[in-house]
């Protein structure tokens, strides 16, 4: 079958880890031999030079189109205008992808359906492309776009639209598609097809050697995520003063580093906190295998990958109790959960997970049941059924 891929959440050149999770899965699913496909991944138009953008003046710098492990990928540009962006963005999504997609057809290149990821604003837009275009859509919903935009009258009725018009949506866990139920989608309509953790990848590796070459003498925790306020590091760092003989590592960047920073001298840890900024997934593998426990104190979380990546490299986790995360921490070998979201609940979750560390092994074997497989059939049997309706 022939897909046309369609999210803003999907990696560049120039930032490469963006919505790494939708090539992740696409990959996986390319590699059974049972489909093909283009990515329409639209960028904001930002000029290219001008100091008043910041970060996002490197927008401009996205290639129009690129190839990924042998997917083509095109970058149209579309408008995104301060204050009013969010309710629009829908309309210059679809208008600035038309063309594209337009003009793949002229040149051959037809496809069978849009597979498109997160609801708002891109599944909004992927449904009028289908219309447009005569072509079934398939939306996966994958966290805020369920779990907070709702609560936004207008970003509500369009993503309820756009569920009523696509022929079929994913949610990552079972969480997302109990709350879709609720907002009035028809159950029948969703199917639950969580992530996968790629386990060649993130795997055991000699540990002794790794924290030796790290400088780790320490019970270790990792913290793995985007510097803002919704991943819950100024939490984890708070923790640390009844944690005095343990060392919190950081990987990720983002526009909190500083004032954490200033938080971790503040509260006299700085000496224990190492900010790590944004690693590849090699280098996050070599931090995995190496800390004692990985941390994940998010607001919200629709199905956290970071967890499973953690686990397959045999080092469990401790995190928030939030959607979709206790599907994925369902046993002591994963980890504890978090009773609530405060430093004290997160002291008292580690100190459990130190009472009663799993074997490591066990951990892995555990993440072994989350492999690509079953998702990525479940995604072609469901693309089979939309296909022979059409």
């Amino acid at each position: 079958m022939r897909l046309l891929t369609f999210s803003t959440l999907f990696p560049n050149a120039q930032r490469p880890g963006h919505g790494i999770f939708v090539e992740t899965r696409l990959r996986h699913l390319l590699a059974s031999g049972l489909a093909t496909s283009r990515v329409v991944a639209p960028v904001p138009w930002f000029p290219g030079t001008h100091r008043m953008f910041g970060q996002y003046a490197s927008f401009a710098q996205v290639p129009e189109r690129e190839n990924r492990f042998g997917i083509r990928v095109e970058h149209p540009r579309y408008l995104l205008p301060p204050k009013v962006g969010m309710h629009i963005a829908p309309q210059m999504l679809a208008l600035a992808a038309r063309p594209c997609i337009a003009r793949m057809l002229d040149e051959g290149d037809d496809f069978d359906l849009i597979d498109a990821h997160y609801f708002y604003p891109d599944g909004v837009a992927a449904t009028r492309l289908g219309q447009y275009f005569n072509k079934p859509v398939v939306i996966t919903a994958r966290g805020s776009d369920i779990t907070l935009l709702p609560a936004y009258p207008r970003p509500r009725k369009l993503i309820l639209q756009a569920a009523a018009d696509a022929s079929g949506v994913i949610t990552v866990c079972d969480a997302l598609k109990d709350e879709l139920i609720r907002l009035g989608v028809s159950a029948e309509k969703i199917v639950s097809l969580r992530n996968g953790v790629d386990l060649q990848l993130f795997r055991p590796v000699d540990r002794a050697l790794t924290r030796q070459a790290l400088g780790l003498t320490s019970f270790t925790l990792l913290t793995v995520g985007h510097l803002v306020p919704v991943k819950g590091h100024e939490l984890i760092i708070r923790s640390l003063p009844l944690l005095p003989e343990m060392r919190l590592l950081i990987a990720g960047d983002g526009p909190l580093r500083a004032s954490l920073e200033s938080l971790a001298r503040g509260l006299n840890v700085s000496a224990r906190v190492s900010f790590l900024g944004a690693l590849r997934q090699d280098e996050l593998r070599t931090y995995y295998a190496a800390a004692d426990a990985m941390i994940l104190a998010s607001e919200r979380e629709g199905w956290a990958n970071v967890l499973l990546e953690s686990m397959a490299c045999g080092t469990p986790v401790v995190a928030s109790t939030v959607w979709g995360t206790p599907e994925v921490v369902a046993a002591p070998e994963a980890g504890v959960l978090m009773a609530e979201r405060t430093p004290a609940s997160l002291v008292q979750a580690v100190r459990r997970l130190q009472e009663h560390y799993p074997d490591r092994a066990a951990t892995r074997r555990y993440a072994e049941n989350f492999s690509w497989d079953a998702t990525t059939q479940g995604q072609l049997s469901l693309f089979r059924q939309i296909l022979q309706r059409c």
